[in-house]
């Protein structure tokens, strides 16, 4: 038999010494004297010594006890230390959260998202890069974030993805621009030839465009810009037509210093997915945003809870 006395006796016999007597020690314990008696007749057989002296008055430690008594404080010590840094290094595991978006999902859904998490684990620390979709893909799979939120019509391979929302790409011209007094929708093949101010390749935006253009005559861009505020004000100075998402151009539409133009084609619609390496388990936070993102989704069309992240490359 292991000669080392287990953690909750040498508690009783500690609380013997602070508290004066066996019974308030045992009552301190929650447990009965007679138990507590007994226990502490473990430990005295377990060590080879005697720990308490026993009178018709109560039971109170012996010389030898109380020297046993100083150790275990020690002892107990050590113990409640190694369990504050486990609990330490658990709570790290759990509370810091790395995550990536793409500029549309960051600028316009994240806010809501991360503020529903912090609702419901207010100690969770969140690390938040804003880039695009390529991007966000490429540091999941690099492991540099545990999760990723990304906008186009391909999830690369190596990812586990889910659909958290849709959107759509809109065509925004200026008030000045003659496009914003056509009576006519605008057509693809129109739409493909004309020099437009896009977001740079690699964005989830860019792409969706592309595949949209496929097999159309496209002209080359008027110009690329990397983040949906500079293809706005490129847009609203008059420079060309511009294609960003809807929630991109939602106010400036809405006050008129953009104007949306009518589209007979292409299909723009788009999904939102949360993508993380594929047989790798989420943490606990990472979790619980995937499972607010997908209970809140972002939906602009009814068509989006059909939509399926794909396996292709970003």
């Amino acid at each position: 038999m292991s000669e080392l006395p287990d953690l909750e006796s040498l508690r009783l016999l500690v609380d013997v010494g602070e508290l004066g007597s066996l019974g308030r020690a045992a009552k301190a314990a929650g447990i009965a004297q007679p138990s507590a008696s007994k226990r502490v007749a473990r430990l005295e057989r377990r060590l080879g010594v005697p720990l308490l002296e026993r009178t018709p008055r109560g039971s109170t430690l012996t010389a030898e006890g109380k020297m046993v008594s100083g150790w275990a404080a020690q002892v107990l010590a050590a113990a409640e230390e190694l369990v504050r840094a486990v609990k330490a290094v658990r709570h790290a595991g759990r509370a810091h959260l790395r995550t990536a978006a793409s500029m549309t999902v960051a600028e316009y859904l994240m806010p809501r998202w991360l503020g529903e998490l912090q609702r419901r684990e207010p100690d969770v620390q969140v690390g938040l890069d804003v880039v695009n979709s390529a991007d966000v893909a490429a540091r999941v799979l690099a492991g540099e974030v545990e999760l990723g939120f990304v906008e186009g019509p391909s999830v690369p391979e190596g990812l586990a993805s889910r659909v958290v929302g849709a959107d759509r790409l809109v065509v925004v011209v200026a008030p000045e621009h003659p496009w914003a007094r056509r009576r006519t929708a605008l057509g693809g093949a129109e739409l493909a030839a004309t020099p437009l101010v896009v977001r740079e390749p690699g964005s989830g935006t860019r792409e969706t465009l592309e595949v949209a253009f496929a097999g159309l005559h496209r002209a080359g861009p008027r110009l690329e810009l990397g983040s949906n505020s500079a293809v706005k004000g490129a847009a609203q100075a008059g420079a060309a037509p511009a294609v960003l998402s809807a929630y991109a151009v939602e106010a400036e539409v809405a006050t008129g210093r953009l104007v949306e133009i009518p589209l007979a084609g292409p299909d723009l619609a788009r999904r939102l997915c949360a993508v993380w390496r594929r047989g790798r388990p989420l943490t606990a936070p990472a979790a619980t945003l995937l499972a607010v993102a997908s209970q809140r989704p972002a939906l602009t069309e009814d068509a989006a809870g059909t939509l399926k992240c794909g396996d292709g490359r970003i």
